[in-house]
Formats: C-alpha cells, structure tokens, sequence
C-alpha cells in the first residue's frame, strides 16, 4: 500500500491525473456536456444553485453530478488511504466572502480555471486573456503571502464537521433520483431543471458521476490544484503541480482534435464573450480570491470531501455567489458582460484586497 499511496504525488503521476482530466472533460463534452465545458467547477456550482432555486436563470439549472462525484471520490480516496481529517475554524466568513467573489469572477469570464485551459485546449482565443487574469490574480495574492497574509490556524474538530459537507452532496444526489428530470419539464418536484440552453446539456447521469468520482479520487491522492500549479511556480520556482496543469491542456488539446471539437477563434465560441479586459479582468479577481483562500474551487471540493470544514465553506460562497451574480444580473452571457458584472469586479477586487491587507501577521 506504501507505494500505491505516494504514486499520484510523482511528477508522473500527476502527470496522469492531469492528462486523465483533460481526456475525461473532453470525452465528456462529446458525450452531451456543454461545449468547451467537459468539466467546469465554477460553471457546474452554478447550475446546482440554480437546481435548489437559487437563481432562475432558466438556461443554467442542472444538479450537476461531477460535482458530486468529486467530493465523494475525494472522501473515498481520504478514507482508504487515511487521510480523512475533520478541520475548522480558519476565518470562515472571510472564506465565504472569497467564494462569493470567485465565482462572480469567474462568472464574469464564464468558467473556473479548469474552463479557461479546456477552452483554450478547444480552440478558444478568449481564454488566452483569462488564463493571463487567473496569473496575475495568483501573482498578487502571492505578494500577500510574503507580507505574512494569513487566515490563522486550522484547529480539529469533530469527525461530523468533515462528513456535512460530503453528505450534503450525497443528499443532492439522492434528491436527483427521488426527482429526476422529466422531459420538456423545467421543474419536478423541487428541483429545477433547463430545457434549452447549456443547462440543458448533459452526459448520462452514471457517466457523469462515475467521471466525477473518479477525478475526485485521483486528484485527492495528487494534491492537483490550477491555482497552487502557478502559486508554487511564482514563489517556489517549483513546477511539480504545473506539470500536471499542462497535461490537462494537451491532452484535452488531443484528443479535442480526435473528436473533432477543436475549432480555433475568437468569435462564436460556446458560451464565450469577446470582451477582453473584463475576461481578464474577471479573472484577476477569480485568481486573487483563489489565492487568498488557498485553492482553486477543484481544490477547494477535494479538500472538502476529506474532511476540511473551510474548503467546504468557501465551496458554499461559491454556490451562493452564483446566485448572487444571476439575480443581480452580475453574470456574463455569450453578448458580453451582465449589466452590474462590470461593478462587481471592481467591488470584490476591493473586498480582496481588505482582506489581503487586513489580515497580515507580521514577518520577522
């Protein structure tokens, strides 16, 4: 079991991971995903808070059940290798603060950054200036770290905290079984269902929740995270993580072209705009939350599904935060930025920054 343990933590295996990502996302989105979107956290979160009714952007309403599997891979995975450590109490509401504006960010360039690299992988210029935001999001939440930001210490606590979080998806879950979609239905029951749009897009429900639990089983064991890829990168010099980043985009890139979904531009992309300074600027603010919070929202399910009470916190801004930026018309569509999207990344690069500041010890 010694070396089963530590063989996803290699560079080669990492490597794997990412490059089974990127297949899995693109066979995926062959399989009735949305296009360019095989997996987006930020993107799928979304669709969730509209299932429970958060929103009623009809067109965005699926309970999306990656998500799921990847919170309960991740469990399976913590357990079997013991790892499973219930956590808490690390300045949650500022956890949930971040969440909320990571997903407007993100919401304002319309994906996660597993999304920015699956469209870039797809063809999709416009991620090209979502991926440079994401970087200079993490680059400055990187200064924050050597001036000594930091949320305080993670105490444990008790085995129940962990499982919340990892049974609030199983209840998710179980909900879509009691009341599955129903065919030209926008709702059953109390779960709210698209009957166009990309929330209308799908892979078969096992398909879907097989892939997801199997990432979230792999990507436990590989610590991999898009965010710490370019943190490590910019302040450690180290490549460990980005080695599997980059696997993702060529793999996907490959077999993008295998499948034929790989079609390069700038316009007319799915659920794109072409309005650069706010894809990078969305994105800025997506990577300067991720940063501060101290993962990408994959990274943040993961560590949720073994155990940590603050991921699963920020994971619960996130979903609130799409609420928020579809009933205050905060999101972007494929004609450009929301009407407030603008106004709201200007406000939560603000509250980033306050919180940055604010929350210093101090070095030396």
């Amino acid at each position: 079991m010694g070396k089963l343990k530590n063989i996803f933590a290699t560079r080669w295996g990492i490597i794997g991971v990412g490059g089974f990502i990127g297949v899995c996302a693109a066979l995926l989105q062959k399989l009735g995903n949305p296009g360019n979107m095989g997996v987006c956290v930020a993107c799928f979160e979304r669709d969730i808070a509209g299932a429970i009714g958060l929103h009623q952007a009809g067109v965005v309403q699926y309970m999306r059940p990656e998500i799921i599997g990847f919170v309960l891979g991740s469990l399976l995975a913590a357990y079997i290798f013991k790892e499973f450590r219930a956590r808490a109490g690390s300045a949650p509401i500022a956890r949930f603060v971040l969440g909320v504006f990571a997903m407007i960010g993100a919401l304002v360039f319309l994906g996660c950054p597993w999304r920015a690299m699956l469209r870039l992988a797809a063809g999709d210029g416009n991620a090209i200036f979502g991926l440079l935001g994401l970087i200079g999001g993490i680059w400055i939440g990187t200064l924050f770290l050597k001036g000594g930001y930091n949320l305080g210490s993670v105490q444990k606590t008790y085995t129940s905290v962990g499982w919340l979080f990892p049974l609030t998806m199983l209840g998710f879950l179980i909900l879509m079984l009691i009341f599955p979609q129903i065919k030209g239905e926008a709702k059953n029951g109390i779960l709210f269902y698209s009957v166009k749009g990309p929330g209308a897009m799908h892979a078969f429900l096992p398909i879907s929740l097989a892939a997801g639990l199997a990432i979230g089983f792999l990507a436990q064991r590989s610590r991999f995270c898009t965010m710490g890829a370019f943190r490590d990168l910019i302040l450690f010099r180290q490549a460990h993580l980005l080695s599997g980043v980059i696997a993702l985009v060529v793999s996907a890139f490959i077999a993008n072209l295998l499948l034929q979904q790989f079609h390069p531009g700038f316009v007319k992309q799915p659920v794109a705009h072409t309005m650069q300074i706010w894809n990078f600027g969305g994105m800025v603010l997506a990577g300067l939350a991720f940063a501060l919070a101290g993962g990408c929202p994959g990274r943040q399910l993961f560590l949720a599904g073994e155990g940590d009470g603050d991921a699963a916190v920020f994971v619960m801004g996130m979903i609130v935060g799409a609420g928020f930026a579809h009933n205050f018309g905060l999101a972007s569509s494929p004609n450009g930025v929301g009407p407030h999207g603008i106004a709201a990344v200007i406000i939560g690069l603000l509250v980033c920054l306050f919180i940055g500041f604010t929350m210093r010890k101090r070095v030396g």
